[in-house]
Formats: C-alpha cells, structure tokens, sequence
C-alpha cells in the first residue's frame, strides 16, 4: 500500500509515543519493523463511475457487493484489533467511500479509536453535508484522482455524463473550506492529450506531494472483459518514459538514483526468494467483504485470509513468515528477474505477476519492456 506523502514525521512521533508508552524499550521500537503502523481499509468496491481502467470498481446498485461489505461494527472491531497492534493511520478507499450511506458512522469508529484517516475518493458525491462533517471532524488528507481537466476527456474515462461537473463542485466545496486536499492523476490512453494540462491543474494546489501513476493493475476479480479495457488504456513503454523526462521533478529523481536502480551486483542474488519488497513491514489491506492481505494487489489464495474467519492478530502473525520465505525454483525467474541488473526500474512484483498471468513467479514482457526503456532514457 502506499504510504502518506506528507506529516510522515508526524506519524512517527505518534507511533513511537504509543509504543514507549506501552513498555517497549527504545532499541526494540526503533528496530521492529513487525510492529503495525497503519492499514488500508476498500469500504466498498462500488462505485458511481465507470473509470476504463479501475482494478476494483463494480457498479454502485450492485446488490451482491453491497451485501458482503463489512458492516460498521465489523470495521470498529477490526479497528480496534488493528490499533491493538499498533496502528496510528488509515486509508479509507474503495471503490468510492461516499457511496456508502453508512460512510460518517465508518469514518467515526475509526476517529474513535485514536487513528489519522485519509480518505481516496473521487469527489462528485461531496456535498454540503460531507463539508460540515470533515470540518467538525479533520480527515488528515483527502486525496482525489483528476482523469482530465476538460469534461470531454473526464467523461471520456469515466464513462458518467455529468461527472466532471460533480468532481469540479466537489473539489471546489472541499478547497473553499480549506480541507486538506492532495491531486494526483493517472496516465491513460484517454488522457495522454491533457497530461501536461492536467499536470498543471494538480501542481497549483499541491506541487510538492502531487505524483501520478502511468502503470494500470490488472482487475483484482479477473474480469477478462473489463481487463481488455484496462490493458487498451495502457502507455507503451516509450510513451511512458516520454512523460517522465517531460516531467523533471520524476525524472530527475530517476537521475538522482541512478546507481541504486541499476546496479550490476544485483546479477550476483543467489536467494530466490519472490518477495524482496518490504511486504508485511508495518502495513496491510482490507478488501470490502474482509480478506487480508499485506498489499492491496496481492491476491494470491496462499497469501489472503478471510478475517471473517479469523483475526487481524492471526492474520498478521501467520501470513508473514508465510509469504516473505516463498520462493521459486522456476528457471524463467531465477534466469531473469532474480538477477536483473535494472529490476529496479521494473513495475514486476509478485502480486502484479499474479494478477498478470496467475502465477507468483511468471515473466511480464510488459514490465520488462519498460524497465529497458527507462534505462536506455537514463543512460542517454
């Protein structure tokens, strides 16, 4: 998941405050990466729009979905096992988070329990109403995806006529009450036209934290229909790197890590274990209907657990071990991916290898052809 861009210190301070308080010594705070520091909580995979490229959106009168979403006194419960454990901040996401009719009384058992929030929402459902409440009760960031800073591009992506004058209502609402907001944008076969617009859109209000993603998840269920769509709104990996060097505060970022992201020494790994991210370090992710697991991407049967069965603690404490000591013995990864001098400039993980062919430990042409392109691009 993705951490905070901003008042990381602030999270820190907290976190370890908590943890002193609680007995631990100082060498043990600083050094246990296996204490929990926040979560992620899909309050729904509804939404109101119809976003080409969305990984998780299902539509916002689906009664199948609405059913199995986690109620609000299972979300206070596993709040509180999750504030057991440590954590201090909670990302409430979706789908979108607002068309849920019980969303104050979500956000509420969350505050109640002592956590930051962050809400990820796209804005056209902000109302009067939502104002007053965040105003009452602060949200520590609002984050809201911009698809296009015309309606003609917006709706284009969307898929909802009128939507791009609801985002524009809702976002004016929100930056008139001076509710922290952060931009962020995603680059799309549908909006490659606007991104220099949109851009500038985004870095009036936030240019220090603004980002935005050129790479699209695959559907978290499958779906092959909808994972055509998502695949046809994909950059190649030329475009891709074009719209980093137009951009230099990324590229000269890529610059600046040069000798880190492509590194000869990495062809000496002689582990093959799958997981060298810092998977299971301090975070984890909650789906609308409750299953665990330590990245929003990653759902592989063997590293998800229904906590409807079970608890956030056994959850937690079963699955790390679990997936950070699995391994490949597959020669196309161990061949490849395991030693790849530039696998730094790669979007290949696990879980999007997953979600790309079913397998852990499959090769992804896509991702090796950009990180190839952004290292001939540093190299130039």
């Amino acid at each position: 998941m993705s951490d905070p861009d901003v008042s990381w210190g602030e999270m820190k301070k907290k976190f370890f405050s908590k943890q002193l308080l609680a007995g631990l010594p100082l060498w043990k705070v600083l050094n246990d990466k296996r204490t929990l520091y926040s979560f992620e909580l899909e309050s729904t995979a509804r939404c109101n729009l119809d976003c080409r490229h969305c990984y998780i959106n299902l539509p916002a009168g689906d009664l199948e979905a609405k059913k199995n979403e986690l109620s609000v006194e299972e979300i206070t419960h596993i709040a509180g096992e999750a504030t057991s454990l440590g954590a201090i901040w909670c990302l409430l996401t979706g789908g979108e988070p607002l068309l849920r009719k019980d969303f104050f009384a979500i956000y509420l058992a969350l505050k109640k329990k002592g956590l930051l929030v962050s809400i990820f929402t796209n804005a056209t459902l902000v109302t009067p109403e939502h104002i007053r409440f965040f105003m009452k009760y602060p949200p520590r960031n609002i984050e809201i995806t911009v698809y296009g800073i015309t309606r003609a591009t917006y709706e284009e992506v969307t898929r909802k006529p009128g939507s791009y004058h609801a985002f524009r209502r809702g976002l004016d609402l929100l930056t008139e009450a001076g509710i922290p907001v952060t931009l962020k944008a995603m680059a799309l076969r549908s909006n490659i036209h606007e991104m220099p617009e949109i851009i500038r859109f985004c870095r009036k209000s936030n240019a220090e934290s603004f980002r935005f993603d050129p790479f699209l998840h695959l559907r978290y269920d499958g779906n092959p229909a909808r994972n055509l769509e998502i695949i046809a709104e994909r950059l190649s990996p030329e475009e891709v790197v074009a719209l980093e060097k137009s951009y230099p505060p990324r590229f000269e970022a890529l610059k600046k890590n040069c000798e880190t992201l492509i590194h000869p020494d990495f062809k000496k790994v002689t582990s093959n274990r799958l997981f060298r991210c810092g998977i299971g370090d301090g975070n984890f992710c909650i789906s609308y209907n409750g299953i665990f697991r330590f990245c929003s991407t990653l759902w592989h049967p063997d590293c998800v657990s229904d906590l409807r069965k079970g608890g956030v603690a056994d959850a937690w404490n079963t699955l790390f071990g679990k997936v950070r000591s699995m391994e490949s013995t597959r020669q196309e990864f161990t061949n490849n991916c395991r030693i790849c001098s530039i696998k730094n400039l790669c979007t290949w993980c696990p879980a999007n290898a997953y979600l790309e062919t079913g397998q852990l430990d499959s090769l992804v042409d896509t991702f090796c052809r950009l990180a190839y392109a952004r290292e001939k691009s540093l190299k130039n």
